[in-house]
């Protein structure tokens, strides 16, 4: 009986850990797939920033990724619809933050003399 009983609670608890979370995830990337509209600032799957030129009842979008240069993927690519917010946030940075190559600068001397 308490074997039983075990295993249920095990399942319930494994359906409540794995299962659910993976099915709220599915919604929400179906919702997002279904909101799509011309003109939103995407990321595709692949963590390429664009914007969506065309959107049809088929499976495949137009994202604009440079001006001029337009490439069709398949719907599901699109991972994430970009917000004002979430460029306002990045401009927000200090400017040493925002440029990458601030970063990279190395001297030099300092690195031949083992310092």
């Amino acid at each position: 009986m308490y074997e039983l009983l075990f295993l249920a609670l095990l399942f319930l608890l494994f359906w409540f850990l794995m299962i659910r979370p993976a099915q709220r995830r599915q919604k929400a990337q179906v919702e997002l797939q279904n909101s799509l509209r011309v003109g939103d600032e995407v990321m595709l799957t692949s963590g390429v920033f664009g914007v969506l030129r065309e959107v049809g009842d088929s499976e495949r979008v137009r994202v604009e990724l440079a001006p001029g240069t337009v490439v069709e993927v398949v719907r599901a690519a699109v991972a994430v619809v970009v917000k004002d917010e979430d460029v306002e946030d990045a401009a927000a940075l200090p400017a040493d933050a925002a440029d990458p190559a601030a970063d990279t600068t190395v001297d030099l001397d300092k690195r031949a003399n083992g310092a």
